[in-house]
């Protein structure tokens, strides 16, 4: 039972790393799966992106003590299913893409909100060191939605994959 904040920002914790492990294994089918260059090279970025975060995770873990056994993030697990889902219902192609794009947004939003929620209960418990690290992945990830959400929209002389998937 959690009964302190310090146990709830653990397993917020916890349950963040247990999150990008399961992402870490996910996202080279989603670049795999991907034919627009642009968002295949954004999951493989993000995958390099992805490894820093369990490791600053692993961090902060180290520094309190934290044990990541018998933790699974039910959440990220539910996402990563619909996005297998997902995949074995299109063909290749734009819509495909389109899949993989509104996939990434609801993966890299439901970590923007994690991380947010263990920053701000870092700050109250005055652990700054690792509400500064927390931070520099928030930063992350909402950069990389910011990406994936570029490539669905296009840019100012081009149409974007969503575009595209409504032609085919």
């Amino acid at each position: 039972m959690i009964t302190t904040l310090d146990q709830l920002y653990f397993e917020q914790i916890r349950d963040l790393y247990s999150a990008e492990t399961q992402l870490l294994a996910m996202l080279p089918q989603m670049a795999a799966h991907s034919t627009c260059p642009e968002l295949r090279n954004a999951f493989k970025d993000h995958l390099q992106e992805t490894h820093d975060h369990c490791a600053r995770l692993g961090y902060i873990s180290d520094r309190h003590g934290i044990s990541h056994q018998a933790v699974s993030c039910e959440a990220m697990r539910g996402l990563l299913l619909e996005t297998k889902k997902h995949l074995a219902e299109t063909v290749p192609g734009d819509v495909r893409d389109a899949v993989l794009i509104a996939s990434g947004n609801r993966i890299e939003h439901y970590e923007i909100a994690g991380y947010g929620v263990a920053k701000a209960f870092a700050n109250c418990l005055g652990y700054g060191d690792d509400a500064d690290l927390l931070d520099q992945t928030l930063q992350e990830e909402g950069d990389a939605d910011a990406t994936i959400t570029k490539i669905a929209t296009g840019g100012i002389f081009r149409s974007g994959v969503n575009e595209m998937a409504s032609h085919t």
